[in-house]
């Protein structure tokens, strides 16, 4: 099935696997001492072994104390506020079960915190929501410290959750790894209808309670949103990376085939423990290959912008350097090959009833975008990842998946596809580099050129909306977004205000060092500007009425004028906060704030691969000398 694999990706591949040498290296070697020194050291002392299997039934018990068997730890994200992660209520006991039918035992290890950007949108907590996925890899890394696990299971769906695992789990690379998804909730009322509600709300032409109808049926029960934001991008990126078991991606919660999946992830982790005969860590399965694979993915199926910032963290965490300078060269080469909402109008169940996943992957082997000699959680070879799952008789098996899209509206083929482009644009210029996702934009938008409105928060915008001043052609700029100023909350709530400028007629466009939504849709954004504001970049120097130039075709993004005077102008002083820093937890990450990288280095403050371990690179605010500001 797989062809030849395109010269492009090859050459974005060899200079990502150059780039990434010294710290690849690193780190496999680090993997390979840790396997080799610590292991599972559940016999270093009495006390030790006693404290980790004390709860434990006596049965498991005796395993770990007499036999020596394999132990499974289990890192769950569950809470039962988010609709997404609520199944994973009950997923230790079908682990365990399914680690004792051979001859195992499954503990959890830990739980990491799991939050929901739909509920903090708009928020101060939202401020908490970026630095979450830096916790969240270092509540994985504390949930494994205690060193007695021959494998793990990783069990998180949403938008800082699945990284933050990775991440963490990547810290312990030497162990093998399965990621366990919980699956979309039902489809209920349309994503396009939903946004068409919120739109007349922030026109005031609906009230409150039709707003919030329009909500609860939207979302309305366990699952994850329907929409292809950035939790159901983290379930292809997990699937096509080789972290999952193969289609089991967007399988419903309630179904028994998401229960057989469990099990059998359970049970294909410790297959692949040193103990298990087929000894496959995490390091061997996140390596360059795999993540251009992710990137391919993404761009195929028009994902979520978060992940030109959480991938980009990801893969520094297996010591593998990546930039936009990457995603830009691979969405010129890979066709978009899905219409899900917001790129199209059909939801992420329409998608997988179509073809889903194992169709995407099988069209991107066979016009050789995408590396098939790679290992996986199934085995080696991505084209693994075409099959499907079923249950025959009670059995989980699986087959081969569509090879025909389902529905011409939702899928297309690589030799026909919705667009010859992925959709993701690096865009730079004299204002910094950002990026933008233009799968959902039309054509006639994607080059904007109106006099700047700039504003210091997503409140003052809505402010300046509300109050008709923003009835014109406008590129709006919001600075002061970025992670070392507030944390790098989304701007989700700008979209409707946005989209009923655009629908007025007016030419439109956002400029921000801050983030969108991964459901970043129909008003050309661009997002993520580096160097951010408070760091210094030019954003800093734009004022009311300057004339902005932003050109998605081309990729540039200009400040129109005289160059030396816009170098002269002095940098606008960071606001004043209004609200608390300390209020709902905000003081406790000030310490994310000061160190976090730039949002093209992965927004972390952690040290994640040799790379980091510089003073240079860990210094507030920096940028690469390459990329501080493009001329």
């Amino acid at each position: 099935m797989p062809h030849a694999v395109h010269a492009e990706i090859l050459a974005v591949t060899r200079r990502i696997t150059e780039r990434s040498r010294a710290s690849r290296q690193a780190y496999l070697a680090r993997c390979e001492r840790a396997q080799a020194e610590l292991g599972p050291l559940r016999g270093m002392s009495c006390a030790n072994l006693a404290h980790g299997f004390a709860a434990l039934p006596a049965h498991d018990k005796l395993k770990l104390r007499v036999e020596h068997a394999p132990n499974l730890g289990i890192v769950t994200a569950y809470n039962d506020m988010l609709s997404a992660h609520q199944p994973y209520e009950r997923y230790p006991g079908v682990i365990r079960e399914a680690a004792r039918a051979v001859g195992a035992v499954a503990q959890v290890a830990g739980g990491v915190p799991a939050m929901c950007d739909g509920i903090t949108q708009g928020n101060p907590g939202m401020e908490l929501s970026l630095f979450s996925r830096d916790a969240i890899a270092m509540s994985t890394a504390v949930a494994l410290s205690h060193n007695t696990f021959d494998a793990a299971v990783m069990l998180g769906v949403c938008d800082k959750i699945v990284p933050g695992l990775v991440m963490g789990a990547l810290q312990f690379g030497h162990l093998p790894v399965v990621f366990v998804p919980a699956g979309p909730m039902a489809s209920g009322l349309p994503n396009k209808e939903k946004a068409r509600v919120r739109q007349l709300y922030a026109t005031g032409q609906v009230g409150r309670e039709a707003l919030l109808e329009a909500e609860c049926e939207a979302y309305h029960s366990a699952g994850t949103c329907t929409f292809y934001g950035t939790a159901n991008s983290n379930q292809f990126l997990m699937e096509i990376m080789g972290l999952h078991l193969p289609g089991a991606a967007f399988v419903h919660p309630d179904s028994g085939l998401r229960d057989a999946l469990t099990a059998a992830a359970a049970q294909r982790a410790l297959a692949l423990s040193a103990r298990g005969g087929e000894y496959l860590p995490m390091a061997r399965i996140v390596d360059e290959r795999a993540v251009v694979n992710a990137m391919v993915g993404l761009l195929a199926t028009g994902g979520s912008t978060n992940h030109t910032i959480h991938l980009v963290a990801m893969a520094r965490a297996a010591g593998v350097l990546i930039d936009w300078d990457d995603f830009d060269r691979l969405s010129r080469i890979t066709p978009l090959l899905a219409r899900v909402y917001p790129n199209g109008s059909a939801d992420v169940n329409h998608f997988h009833a179509a073809g889903g996943t194992g169709y995407v992957i099988r069209q991107l082997l066979e016009a050789g975008l995408v590396h098939d000699d790679v290992q996986t959680v199934a085995g080696p070879g991505l084209a693994r990842y075409t099959q499907e799952p079923v249950l025959a008789d009670g059995v989980l098996r699986w087959r081969d998946g569509a090879s025909a899209s389902g529905d011409a509206q939702v899928l297309a083929t690589a030799a026909e596809p919705f667009s010859d482009e992925g959709g993701l644009r690096l865009m730079q210029g004299n204002l910094g580099r950002g990026v933008i996702k233009v799968s959902a934009v039309a054509p006639e938008h994607r080059v904007v050129e109106a006099p700047a409105r700039v504003f210091d928060s997503q409140e003052a915008l809505q402010a300046a909306f509300e109050a008709g001043e923003l009835n014109r052609d406008v590129v709006a700029v919001v600075r002061f977004q970025g992670p070392n100023a507030n944390g790098m909350p989304e701007l989700h709530r700008l979209t409707p205000v946005l989209g009923a400028l655009q629908d007025a007629g007016h030419r439109v466009a956002l400029v921000t060092d801050g983030r969108m939504s991964g459901a970043s849709g129909k008003v050309p954004a661009v997002i993520h500007m580096g160097p951010e504001a408070l760091a210094g970049g030019p954003l800093a120097r734009v004022r009311d009425g300057d004339l902005v130039r932003m050109d998605a075709v081309a990729g540039t993004l200009a400040w129109l004028g005289d160059p030396a005077e816009f170098a002269a102008r002095p940098l606008a002083p960071a606001p004043a906060d209004d609200f608390d820093r300390f209020s709902v937890g905000r003081g406790l990450f000030g310490l994310f704030r000061r160190h976090a990288r730039m949002a093209e280095e992965g927004g972390s403050a952690l040290d994640l691969s040799e790379a980091d371990a510089t003073p240079a690179a860990t210094a507030p605010g920096t940028a690469t000398a390459a990329h501080s500001v493009a001329q």
